[in-house]
């Protein structure tokens, strides 16, 4: 007996083929009447993917999902592109490739390089979104008019139709350096947050998250600066100076991002070690002096390596077997300390990073 398939689904409801797609997968672009038609006949038909047709399809052809991600911090977005290209290894039997545009940094424009990347007939984009302004209305174009699934890793553009969101959340991420910096200080301390663009949503939903938890959790206690050092390492640099010296009683630093190297160089020239405490998000090698010396005391694990993983795993689940993507994918945030960085990956100095080389990457910035 012939295997009802979605063709006929979209021959019975009189749509096409994408819009199929859309309501079966649950995804944004089509209006709740013609959702609810397509489902129910559907499920009248007994429809259900067949993964090995799609298997046999994508062998046939090339299949392709496109990364814009920034070159910089390097620290973390290598290690987020090693987890695309080696999770995308385990599909090369289906014909997957990956195709990589990077960007200089996270505010830097990405509409020529999605373009680009588009260009090569991609199905899936991994993106990291910086600018809202700019990639929200980008990402409903992707989505709606090229039927490309968008999926945000690192940070998220929530209000837009992509398709899913791969990160820690950034509200526990916020609330659990709150409640980390108040066991740490003292009551009624004076602490200060660093981040990298406050327009990008998941560093200013860190911050807010923050700043609300933190005089509950710690009596008396207050937020009393908040920089923002876009990504920038001698930015950052200067505007800690500044901060040590217009606050003599800083208790502690709350660092959102990876770009934590320029506060602990300040910190140590301030000779303020000890006195402040650090924490940071995410880790790389350059940490451990930071860590050893006990300038920096904490750091907020964000596992790059996976969320690059998760993104090819999302997107070849759902062309392969049809299973709807998440609203979102929260990681758990790990805490690292002194005494358990030896555990990480990025502190051992194997696999992806071994022999201290990373994956090779296209030159050029678009």
């Amino acid at each position: 007996m012939k295997r009802f398939g979605v063709r006929d689904v979209a021959r019975l409801a009189n749509v096409s083929v994408g819009t199929v797609d859309r309501a079966l997968n649950r995804r944004t672009g089509i209006n709740k009447e013609t959702r609810e038609r397509i489902l129910a006949i559907a499920e009248s038909n007994s429809y259900a993917p067949n993964p090995t047709a799609r298997a046999l399809s994508f062998a046939k052809s090339t299949f392709r999902i496109g990364v814009c991600i920034p070159r910089e911090i390097r620290y973390f977005y290598d290690q987020l592109y090693a987890g695309v290209v080696d999770e995308a290894k385990r599909y090369e039997h289906v014909g997957l490739e990956v195709v990589y545009r990077r960007v200089k940094d996270l505010s830097s424009p990405v509409s020529r390089a999605v373009n680009q990347l588009l260009d090569e007939n991609i199905q899936a984009l991994v993106v990291t979104p910086g600018r809202a302004q700019e990639v929200a209305p980008l990402i409903e174009r992707v989505e709606n008019d090229r039927n490309v699934r968008v999926v945000c890793v690192a940070s998220d553009d929530s209000p837009t139709c992509r398709s899913t969101a791969i990160s820690v959340d950034p509200i526990l991420n916020g609330a659990l350096a709150a409640e980390m910096m108040a066991k740490l200080v003292p009551l009624g301390s004076e602490v200060a947050i660093v981040t990298g663009m406050l327009i990008t949503e998941e560093h200013r939903t860190k911050v807010e998250q923050f700043q609300k938890d933190f005089p509950i959790e710690c009596q008396g206690g207050k937020t009393v600066s908040l920089i923002e050092g876009h990504e920038v390492a001698e930015e950052v640099y200067r505007k800690t100076l500044r901060l040590l010296h217009e606050y003599p009683n800083l208790r502690g630093i709350y660092i959102s991002t990876v770009n934590c190297i320029p506060v602990c160089r300040a910190v140590e020239e301030q000779n303020r070690s000890g006195q402040i405490t650090i924490i940071a998000t995410d880790l790389f090698s350059d940490q451990e002096p930071y860590f050893r010396r006990r300038t920096l005391c904490a750091s907020i694990y964000q596992d790059p390596y996976r969320q690059g993983q998760l993104a090819v795993r999302l997107v070849m689940d759902n062309f392969l077997n049809g299973r709807p993507f998440p609203k979102n994918y929260y990681i758990n945030p790990v805490i690292a300390l002194r005494t358990n960085l030896g555990l990480f990956r990025e502190m051992q100095g194997t696999s992806v990073l071994r022999n201290g080389n990373t994956p090779d990457l296209p030159s050029g910035y678009y």
